[in-house]
């Protein structure tokens, strides 16, 4: 169910005041039924909302979320080689939508998802940089002349990857674990488990915990939350 005024807006015919104004001239039906009474909810998936005699489709509804991926999923729709699951088999929302950018089998962490094409090419396109932080853990400390490297980039295929920013957090299992936190500004595939690689150390764990400051938080593992207004708004102006 949703408010009758709301109804209008979403559909693009005015905003709530003045759709609570049309509401009241008499100019809005439900169902044939000439409708006058502010705060009315109807069901927008069966009823039918006219004003001034035409009948109103709803625009389709910009949703936004956030997962917590889970290890040990992948981030296409279907995995009909492996048989593997997928991020959308975790997805709590019954509207279609798609994931920003991905991240890989083995990693975890913080995923948006979207049915606005406009906002998740934003923030996916290599040219606005958008920072993106991991927790990253590795077997055995990386020397500083490797972490200076990282830093200014080492060569993928080719391409030099672009500035990063990393700081030493902890050591872990008796100082075998070394637990970094990187922030990278592009996204290239599996790119901070083969930087690691490329300074010889093995990425045994990793996990985004940010998109510029956007936080995961809390969140628990393989489960969803829709965004604050304030929160797309904030990655909209990235």
């Amino acid at each position: 169910m949703v408010r009758l005024n709301k109804f209008i807006a979403e559909c693009g015919v005015a905003s709530r005041r003045g759709a609570d104004k049309l509401i009241s001239d008499g100019k809005v039906k439900v169902n044939g039924a000439v409708v006058t009474k502010l705060g009315v909810e109807i069901n927008d998936k069966s009823d039918v909302v006219s004003v001034d005699g035409v009948v109103l489709k709803q625009a389709e509804r910009k949703v936004y979320l956030m997962m917590n991926k889970p290890k040990g999923c992948v981030c296409t729709a279907q995995d009909e080689d492996k048989n593997r699951k997928t991020v959308y088999d975790y997805l709590e929302t019954d509207v279609r939508v798609f994931s920003v950018g991905r991240l890989d089998y083995d990693s975890e962490g913080l995923l948006l998802f979207t049915n606005d094409g406009e906002l998740a090419n934003y923030l996916t396109h290599p040219s606005h940089e958008i920072p993106k932080t991991y927790v990253v853990k590795v077997e055995g400390e990386v020397p500083e002349n490797d972490l200076a490297l990282l830093r200014k980039g080492v060569t993928l295929d080719g391409v030099k990857t672009k500035r990063a920013k990393i700081k030493f957090k902890e050591t872990e299992q008796g100082g075998k674990i070394f637990k970094y936190e990187m922030t990278i500004f592009e996204g290239k595939n599996r790119q901070i488990r083969r930087m690691f690689e490329a300074v010889g150390k093995n990425v045994v764990f990793l996990k985004r915990v940010a998109i510029g400051d956007l936080r995961l938080g809390g969140l628990g593992r393989g489960k969803t939350r829709y965004l604050s207004d304030f929160e797309v708004e904030y990655l909209k102006n990235l």
